[in-house]
């Protein structure tokens, strides 16, 4: 059985990777995971694709593990993971409930790493691993702390696993966009903390960019000429020049 997996599959990036994948390559199965049943089931009128929705929190280690017992009873050949599960918050280090910050440590570090590592033994060569990281990764970011720096992990986990995987003929890409119009600023913004956003752009051109980036053997993918400089003055300019940058463009 040849299958995609594809966790925060119930809406925004996830829930459009969904869409992608299945007019790529025909699956015999897509597994979609997220915490609300009724937006995965959806998904079932809208592809080709019989969709497995895995209704799971997670944060949770019996999710983890559930899942894990799901690959070893059904034992797929996962063709194709997309780790694009994972929420950010807006907001000072102090003013942010304890919680929620390592709720978010939880889901974007923890989950990504823990389904990956399950993952990996139901994998082939020319499996494709897809990780959401952000262009965050690339600094530190004041008022989008614990956030930024749980996408910096994303960012170097995923290319030197890219590099440990080369010789298993696995593919490893970080997904690195800047803003994204989705449902990602409903939970994020919650106030006026941070008010300045440059360029939004549209998940579907971001997930084709990195379809096409995945397909040239890239280890991150970039879209949009705002976002490459970016990256660029990141490696030129003293971090702590560009922290003070960005509090001034937030009028911090």
């Amino acid at each position: 059985m040849n299958i995609a997996v594809v966790t925060g599959a119930s809406s925004g990036m996830g829930r459009e990777f969904v869409l992608h994948l299945d007019k790529e390559k025909n699956f015999d199965e897509i597994w979609v995971i997220a915490r609300r049943e009724g937006r995965l089931t959806d998904l079932e009128n809208e592809v080709r694709a019989r969709i497995r929705a895995i209704p799971l929190d997670l944060t949770l280690h019996d999710s983890i593990d559930k899942y894990g017992d799901l690959l070893s009873q059904y034992k797929p050949n996962v063709a194709v993971l997309v780790n694009a599960g994972g929420f950010g918050r807006f907001g000072s280090f102090e003013g942010l409930q304890l919680g929620e910050q390592l709720d978010m440590i939880d889901l974007n570090l923890k989950a990504l790493t823990s389904i990956t590592y399950k993952t990996l033994p139901f994998m082939s060569a020319g499996s494709k691993i897809y990780q959401f990281a952000s262009l965050s990764a690339f600094q530190p970011l004041p008022y989008l702390n614990v956030y930024a720096a749980t996408k910096a992990y994303v960012l170097s986990f995923s290319r030197a696993l890219g590099a440990e995987l080369k010789p298993r003929g696995i593919r490893v890409l970080a997904i690195c966009p800047g803003w994204v119009k989705t449902e990602f600023f409903d939970r994020a913004k919650t106030d006026d903390t941070l008010t300045y956003f440059n360029k939004l752009y549209a998940a579907p051109e971001v997930i084709n960019r990195a379809i096409r980036d995945m397909k040239k053997g890239k280890d991150v993918s970039l879209y949009g000429f705002s976002t490459r400089c970016q990256v660029l003055l990141t490696k030129l300019i003293p971090h702590k020049l560009i922290m003070k940058i960005w509090c001034i463009q937030q009028k911090k």
